[in-house]
């Protein structure tokens, strides 16, 4: 034991003495506040040791007989836990269950996936007696948009006397959280540490010169961005502007200027040079990932070393060498082995989990020292790396393109600098004429990383609420949440909004006077009534482009007026929808989706018909190459665009002319001073709105969880989920189903529509509910390759579409829509299909999957089958769900599941 070490005294004193380093200050204040009885929330950056305060909780828990659970939010950190845990207390001490692991359940210690500690909470189950600390890794998560209520659910539900170990990143709202789990976990001590272990030097690469971003030889602490670095960029700017315009070929026209970027080989070859590797390169796309690594193994770089040659070939076996032969050129395997020898590799979430296994192991060991990564890396894996690169400052966020966040940022470059190896970490972005070396200076240096509730009551939660605890104390529960936490305390700022606008409001009130304000009233009236009669204008030419859709027949041919899909269509598929028709068409550009009367400002005119094949697959390519050929070939067009007649109703309209008469007709009209006294009115009305609307925020936040309860409550009773408060059958059943499609599930089940369907089959018909394509719009059109699917499938999407009414009534999000993108691909694989045909059935609007999204999907869709399993009252439904899962465990799918 160290020197430092020996004022430490109880349990601690002994779990310490077993380390192979000194407590920093943030892990003895946790550990001792811990074992003073608190709970603990500790926020610390990446990689400084946070892990060790839940491994002394677990030492606690074995110390006193008790039991600890040890949560994680991916698998493949529960893995990692498992494996650090086991080393240390022995396998029969500690166990694992992860969904598709179940290892010594019973054991005192047991490291779970935080999904799996929520249903043992909903289950009652047994494994809860005795249990005395629960470990909450990366707690943070809890703002995750799919998965964050998971966490305060278990956060929520967790018996009283049970000790709570958070650990999280650094957020710069860890005193709020704190408050929060002070409030419903009682005493918890939050830490705070905001020193990264291993210092971390920020720098810009310019072409082929490094240089460091920050101007470190001042003393003031004021943030500068190194001169060098800015001369040098200006002098590189100046030279591509005399260099780089070319006059095009023919002389005519205005050149453009083309900014290579540094090819990837020669950057990871000045990082060897300068002692950078291993590293670590985000690029935010699996094909930039997966292309950067073929560029470098296009060229003769190579990173390895000879002497690991037999390790790495020795790892690489230990992961796939249970793959089948026949697969492994599908898969890429011997491009991908290549690269690993060659000390390279790509990783995200495309790749097959073994090959993903295979990267991770051989760089941690070293043996690989260069990948290049989606940001998925930087969230919990154990991948640190001495340097980290960051191609772009933009990434996709799911709907546009957007500039990193400061805490995204700091997330994606906390993985430099390994603790223990060494002494700096290095963060390079890479320079182009589009990146701002101030606004990279800012990212650097701003330490905001807000946690956002992301709970909201869902069909499954609240039934697993009132049937624990019924609805009264359900509400309560829910307005005990950190999201109701959160909204509370932005009241707290509206209300002092709503005071100050009050005030101003008075104080141009006096400007005005009484008669102004009555004049004013007139000018807003005739305002409204303005905007009414174009509102009106807009909702008669929609319902005429509604009543035109519904009457499409298959094969018409019409013209879509205006947006990008502008031009000549045929029906595919016609919608008599009355509300929101949405027929299926394909333009003269090959473009097959859904329209609907948002694209026709005018109603749909049939211009001709166009005589169609009976079995039409619209995601072909060829057959929509064909199909848009038939029809520019029609000849058809015209369809112009009509008069909307705007200012013809406004001077029909008796009430507006009224109003203008009596506006002109008041004495302030004639007030040269008219205009002048109008902007000062124009505030007051805005002072006015902004107020109501703080008002309306007010009412809607306050008690916002509690009654959306109150809605799902109500469409769950009037289904007969609930009944007087009480669960019935149907909804005991609904409570053991965690899809995000849960109530579709529940329903299906319900009125049999998964009868008589083989176990291909039924994999094919419930992929709807799990699947979701990369690419936005789906698959609407029911398709599927066996009649029953077929059947089964539009079965379900009208019990979806049922719902979506429903929720609509009920003043509720909807549930998504089924997504068919999948059903071919998973109903060959379960027949017995090979991994090529499974693949080219599959994917996004014609582009197969990759081999690891494609075994992604299949475990979710296994992890369905098996609650559909354990849940169905149908014994036929339940077995054939048992024999769809044994389908489809097989060949890459069961190889590594972790």
């Amino acid at each position: 034991m160290t020197v430092a070490d020996r004022s430490l005294t109880g349990e601690l004193a002994a779990f310490a003495a077993e380390l192979k380093f000194s407590l920093d200050p943030f892990q003895r204040d946790s550990c001792e506040a811990l074992e003073g009885g608190h709970g603990v929330l500790v926020c610390a950056p990446t990689g400084a040791g946070k892990t060790v305060v839940g491994e002394f909780a677990v030492h606690l828990a074995l110390a006193s007989g008790g039991k600890a659970f040890y949560t994680t939010p991916i698998k493949a950190l529960s893995n990692q836990k498992f494996a650090d845990l086991t080393e240390r207390y022995g396998r029969n001490r500690v166990g694992l269950l992860t969904g598709d692991q179940s290892i010594n359940p019973d054991a005192a210690v047991v490291v779970m996936t935080t999904e799996v500690l929520r249903n043992m909470l909903y289950a009652g189950s047994d494994a809860l007696h005795g249990l005395s600390y629960v470990v909450m890794d990366e707690v943070h998560y809890l703002a995750d948009r799919f998965r964050g209520a998971v966490w305060e659910e278990v956060i929520l539900h967790l018996p009283p006397e049970v000790r709570l170990v958070s650990l999280s990143a650094t957020v710069s709202n860890a005193e709020e959280f704190g408050a929060w789990m002070e409030t419903v976990r009682g005493d918890t001590a939050v830490i705070v540490d905001e020193t990264r272990p291993v210092p971390l030097w920020q720098h810009v690469m310019v072409g082929r010169r490094m240089f460091d971003l920050f101007d470190t030889s001042s003393n003031d602490h004021k943030i500068r961005v190194d001169e060098d670095l800015v001369r040098y960029i200006r002098q590189k700017e100046t030279v591509d502007r005399m260099e780089g315009w070319a006059v095009p070929r023919g002389g005519r026209g205005g050149g453009r200027r083309m900014f290579r970027p540094t090819p990837r080989p020669e950057l990871l070859a000045k990082l060897d040079e300068e002692g950078l590797l291993p590293a670590i390169s985000f690029i935010f796309s699996r094909a930039g990932c997966d292309g950067a690594l073929t560029q470098c193994l296009r060229s003769r770089l190579d990173l390895s070393r000879p002497e690991h040659a037999d390790e790495v070939d020795a790892i690489i076996e230990k992961h796939t060498g249970d793959l089948p032969k026949a697969d492994l050129e599908v898969l890429g395997y011997w491009e991908w082995r290549e690269a690993l020898r060659r000390g390279l590799a790509a990783h995200h979430a495309g790749m097959l989990p073994a090959f993903r296994h295979t990267v991770e192991e051989l760089f941690v060991r070293g043996l690989v020292r260069a990948v290049f990564a989606t940001e998925t890396l930087a969230l919990g894996i154990n991948m640190p790396a001495r340097t980290v690169v960051l191609e772009r400052l933009v990434k996709f966020n799911g709907e546009t393109h957007a500039e990193l966040t400061p805490g995204e940022y700091t997330q994606l470059t906390g993985r430099a600098g390994r603790r223990g190896i060494d002494i700096e970490g290095h963060a390079v972005v890479m320079w182009t004429p589009e990146v701002d070396t101030s606004a990279v200076a800012g990212l650097a240096s701003t330490r905001t990383y807000p946690l956002r509730s992301s709970f909201r009551p869902g069909y499954n939660m609240s039934i697993n609420l009132i049937d624990r605890m019924g609805a009264a104390q359900s509400r309560a529960l829910l307005e005990r949440s950190f999201a109701q936490f959160q909204a509370d305390r932005s009241v707290v700022g509206l209300v002092r909004g709503i005071e100050r606008n009050d005030a101003t409001a008075r104080k141009l009130r006096s400007q005005l006077g009484d008669d102004f304000l009555e004049y004013f009233e007139l000018r807003e009236r005739i305002r409204e009534r303005e905007r009414s009669i174009e509102r009106q204008g807009r909702t008669d030419r929609r319902s005429a482009a509604v009543s035109s859709l519904t009457t499409l027949k298959r094969g018409d041919v019409v013209t879509i007026p205006t947006g990008r899909r502008a031009g000549l269509a045929v029906v595919l598929e016609p919608d008599a929808s009355p509300g929101d028709p949405r027929p299926l068409v394909l333009t003269e550009d090959k473009w097959a989706g859904r329209v609907s009367a948002a694209d026709f400002p005018t109603p749909a005119q049939t211009l001709g018909h166009l005589r169609l094949p009976r079995h039409l697959d619209h995601r072909t390519a060829r057959v929509r190459r064909d199909v848009a050929s038939a029809l520019r070939d029609t000849g058809l067009g015209g369809g112009g665009r009509q008069r909307t007649g705007k200012k013809a109703r406004a001077a029909d309209d008796q009430q507006l002319q009224s109003l203008r008469r009596a506006l002109r007709a008041h004495p302030v009209h004639a007030r040269p001073d008219r205009e002048q006294l109008a902007r000062i009115g124009e505030r007051y009305n805005r002072v006015q709105r902004e107020t109501e609307s703080m008002r309306q925020q007010v009412a809607s936040t306050t008690n916002s969880l509690a009654r959306t309860f109150d809605r799902i409550v109500g469409l769950l009773e009037e289904r007969g989920y609930v009944d007087g408060g009480e669960v019935t059958d149907d909804g005991r059943r609904l409570a053991r189903i965690y899809a995000e499609s849960d109530l579709v599930v529940a329903e299906s089940l319900r009125q049999g529509l998964w009868r008589g369907l083989g176990p291909a089959e039924l994999a094919a018909v419930v992929s709807a509910l799990v699947f979701e394509s990369r690419q936005e719009g789906g698959y609407l059109g029911v398709v599927g390759p066996t009649q029953p699917i077929r059947r089964a499938l539009e079965a379900t999407v009208g019990v979806w579409s049922q719902l979506r009414h429903d929720e609509a009534r009920h003043k509720l999000p909807p549930t998504r829509e089924p997504d068919l993108g999948f059903v071919s691909g998973i109903h060959t694989w379960a027949a017995g299909g090979d991994l090529v045909d499974s693949l080219l059935a599959s994917g996004d609007r014609g582009n197969a999957l990759s081999a690891g999204d494609f075994v992604r999907w299949c475990r979710q869709v296994i992890d369905l089958l098996d609650q559909i399993r354990n849940t169905a009252d149908d014994e036929e439904v339940a077995g054939t769900a048992s024999k769809a899962v044994r389908a489809i465990r097989r060949g890459v799918v069961a190889v590594d599941a972790a």
